[in-house]
């Protein structure tokens, strides 16, 4: 992380009742696959709003997303460090030496001890609480120039003591006599040397993401081969952002002791057929939800150079895009828990003044095939909407051809703390290179929680 600082400033599940309201529809593959042509940018309102400051994205990068054991941080931009008022980082699986590692990493990078910075965590969207805590520090005056990011290391997770191995080594540093050591070593058991591994479990409900993903499939009547044609979409879409090099936020890394890393290494597209001959992994032996249809754990950092419009203008940057209105919403973490898209897109798009129809291009966050195909129906549904949205009307389900038009979290992979930040610049970039206006990124997150923002092309 200390590199990509550097760089950046450098150059089945249970039956439900909703399963009788959304009927299970196949996707056509053959029409994921075309993205939206390119053109010239729309001419739509703008967002800006009287006596407010504009904010801006001049730029940000990420390393490549490694599959989890093979490692990764990395470079790119060029402003002098001591213009940067304020470091934000996002981080999930925190390492107790480095728990600001957000502060670590910027005086590890060079900066000024000076410079404040300071780590957020919220699950999968930390990255963008990072951005949005940037955004309010810029928005109230505070700063001018914000580097926010994320990063994860999936491949090398702190693994503690048992809670009954932990309480004797600390009884042990309070003995002040042999008698009271010998004393607490005859209490030892040899299961006291059984670890506790990290997992991606709900502390509320003792469950995990996976299983959870699983229930909402089946509650949404979503099919294993209608997630296998999404998962697979997504795979083909990420490799031929790839092949074009449209995948220009990621910049290479030399992997101590290994060779340069200079691309995503999780993209694999496969075949149904090949898919379907997976085991689920979750709820067995009835489960949906397999590897294939999955995010996998991931190595990864990103950052991004975001000032105010004016700052970025006088140091002679062109913007890439504005950050425009953004929400956080949270809902039951047992039966909804990855339904954060669905509660947040209405939200967002009322705050901006906007319907689905002007946004040009959508990127969501891809936990599972299956989250991203309940969140469609859920979308889809004014019954969904009325009985526990409270609204009175649905609010629509993104076109394909706007949606994850590079790939997405189950291709490109999903740093957990990284995440948000590779959701806005793949919105930023995809308008100016297809010619739209308005993005709008969402993402789900543990705990039930989500968040949504309108990414608006600088057109300047």
């Amino acid at each position: 992380m200390t590199t990509i600082l550097t760089c950046t400033l450098k150059n089945l599940p249970s039956t439900s009742k909703w399963a009788l309201r959304f009927p299970v529809r196949l996707l056509s593959c053959s029409s994921q696959l075309r993205a939206a042509p390119a053109g010239q940018t729309k001419s739509k309102k703008t967002l800006a709003k009287p006596n407010v400051r504009n904010i801006v994205v001049v730029d940000g990068v990420r390393t490549p997303f490694l599959q989890s054991g093979t490692s990764g941080l990395l470079h790119q931009t060029s402003v002098p460090k001591e213009v940067v008022d304020y470091i934000i980082f996002g981080t999930v699986i925190q390492e107790v030496k480095t728990s600001n590692v957000a502060r670590e990493a910027a005086l590890g990078a060079g900066f000024s001890d000076k410079t404040p910075a300071h780590t957020v965590t919220m699950a999968c969207i930390s990255a963008n609480q990072a951005m949005t805590t940037g955004v309010g520090l810029i928005a109230s005056g505070q700063c001018d120039v914000i580097v926010a990011g994320g990063v994860e290391l999936m491949s090398d997770v702190p693994i503690r003591h048992s809670r009954k191995m932990r309480k004797m080594m600390l009884d042990l540093n309070k003995a002040k006599t042999l008698g009271q050591r010998l004393s607490l070593i005859s209490k030892f058991r040899l299961n006291f040397l059984s670890p506790e591994l990290p997992a991606v479990a709900e502390f509320s409900t003792s469950e995990t993401m996976g299983h959870s993903a699983d229930r909402l499939a089946a509650a949404f009547a979503v099919s294993r081969l209608e997630q296998d044609e999404y998962a697979l979409r997504s795979h083909s879409l990420a490799k031929k952002a790839q092949d074009e090099g449209l995948l220009s936020d990621v910049i290479p890394f030399k992997v101590p002791g290994k060779d340069t890393v200079t691309k995503d290494n999780g993209i694999r597209p496969s075949s149904l057929e090949q898919m379907a001959k997976l085991k689920p992994a979750f709820i067995k032996p009835y489960g949906t939800v397999t590897a294939a249809n999955s995010s996998f754990l991931t190595d990864g950092a990103s950052a991004m150079l975001i000032m105010a419009e004016e700052k970025a203008l006088a140091m002679g940057y062109k913007p890439k895009a504005y950050l425009r209105d953004f929400v956080y919403v949270s809902q039951d973490p047992k039966d909804q828990l990855l339904l954060g898209p669905t509660y947040a897109t209405p939200k967002v798009l009322e705050k901006a003044g906007l319907t689905m129809n002007d946004i040009d291009a959508y990127e969501f966050h891809e936990a599972f095939s299956g989250q991203i195909l309940a969140n469609f129906k859920a979308m889809d549904s004014d019954w969904f909407a009325q009985n526990y949205m409270g609204r009175k009307t649905k609010v629509g389900t993104p076109p394909l051809e706007k949606f994850n038009n590079w790939g997405g979290s189950l291709s490109l992979g999903h740093p957990f703390g990284a995440t948000g930040c590779r959701l806005v610049m793949a919105a930023a970039n995809r308008l100016r290179k297809e010619g739209g206006q308005y993005g709008l990124v969402a993402a789900c997150a543990a705990g039930g929680q989500g968040h949504a923002m309108i990414v608006e092309a600088y057109s300047k």
